[in-house]
């Protein structure tokens, strides 16, 4: 599996801290970086068949379509692609006109993650998004009018300009547009972000924790009803749109970053990241020098995220896996601080693997990191 990923975006949303530039300058010069990283990692991969590439970011949709393209070709001088490949291209509703999504359908791109948040324009006023409210629902159509029909959208609830009406509003338009794979998110505030700036000046209201609560809960009956599974805290999955990528990530498998800020991980305790600064990024590979930092992660960190990724799924924790990958001391750890929460079921088992019930899994991190090893 491999992720690649573009430090571009148009305008900085409110609410987010992720790497990325709004400059455009260095664009040339860093898809020749990528490249160049691409081809220095290589072998980091033994499988060099992917069943999952990822463009993520910032916004991967403000590159052109033979941009993109030439990303994939590089990809595939050193990597095979298997025959039910899922490739994956996040892209903002503004820049999926009919000419990039031509470009796009002609590529083996199979999958768009398409960043809606809300089909209402307060939210996305307040989200400091660059499209309309219309924009957030035609590129849905036009995607599929152009055959893509493998699409993903992200949806934010718990905004201040938000209701429940709101959001059930939200939802329903979803349906209607036969979407088959839904990320949501509650809106959070990061720090260093204009959403906390003005959250403390007063501008705008801080989000509340019992109404994000519970438009949570009517998400997932709601989208239950309408077959989705929810396979993950934040992910609802029409049966056989499932997104392999994250799914990957939440089973611990494999995969390799590319680009600045992107992580990488062996599988094992070996966890990797580029530095996040497009020009060391740029300058460092000019000198065929991987910017990267390496973290071999010990027998606690392995634990701690074990049980994070593990009870934010459906799946749960595997205990067979946890028995066999960890000594005496961790387990007993484990049995100790599991124990009261199995006697009140904030907890269960069930087929030897260690869940979170349905009605608690808003409380998520929480419980896990209650588990933790510190």
């Amino acid at each position: 599996m491999i992720y690649i990923h573009i430090p571009f975006c148009k305008q900085k949303c409110s609410y987010c801290n992720f790497h990325f530039s709004t400059s455009l300058n260095f664009k040339d010069e860093m898809l020749s970086a990528m490249k160049k990283e691409i081809f220095l990692r290589k072998d980091e991969l033994q499988n060099k068949n992917l069943n999952s590439l990822y463009f993520g970011g910032g916004t991967p949709s403000i590159l052109s379509s033979d941009e993109i393209k030439s990303l994939i070709d590089e990809v595939l001088k050193y990597f095979t692609f298997d025959s039910d490949i899922e490739i994956t291209l996040e892209a903002n509703p503004d820049d999926l006109d009919k000419n990039f999504l031509k470009g796009i359908s002609d590529s083996p791109i199979n999958r768009l993650s398409i960043g809606t948040q809300s089909f209402f324009e307060e939210d996305l006023i307040l989200m400091n998004r660059a499209h309309s409210a219309s924009e957030a629902e035609s590129s849905i159509k036009r995607a599929q009018d152009f055959g893509l029909e493998n699409i993903s959208i992200d949806l934010i609830y718990g905004s201040p300009t938000s209701s429940m009406e709101i959001w059930k509003e939200n939802l329903n338009k979803t349906i209607a547009l036969e979407v088959p794979h839904i990320s949501s998110y509650a809106l959070t505030v990061e720090p260093k972000t204009a959403l906390e700036k003005w959250i403390e000046n007063g501008k705008v209201n801080s989000p509340k924790e019992a109404e994000q609560n519970r438009e949570f809960f009517y998400m997932k009956d709601f989208l239950k009803d309408h077959g989705f599974d929810h396979y993950e805290i934040s992910n609802f999955g029409k049966p056989n749109f499932h997104s392999k990528h994250n799914s990957a990530y939440w089973k611990s498998c494999k995969y390799l970053g590319i680009g600045p800020s992107a992580h990488s991980y062996n599988g094992n305790e070996i966890r990797s990241w580029n530095v996040a600064n497009n020009q060391q990024y740029i300058k460092k590979l000019s000198f065929n020098t991987l910017p990267k930092e390496t973290e071999i992660l010990s027998q606690k960190d392995q634990f701690n995220e074990m049980i994070m990724i593990g009870l934010r799924t459906r799946w749960g924790v595997d205990l067979s896996a946890l028995k066999e990958k960890f000594n005496d001391e961790i387990l007993e750890h484990f049995q100790n601080e599991s124990r009261l929460k199995l006697e009140e079921r904030i907890l269960i088992m069930e087929d030897n693997h260690l869940k979170i019930p349905d009605k608690h899994w808003f409380m998520a991190d929480g419980i896990a990191s209650d588990l933790f090893i510190v």
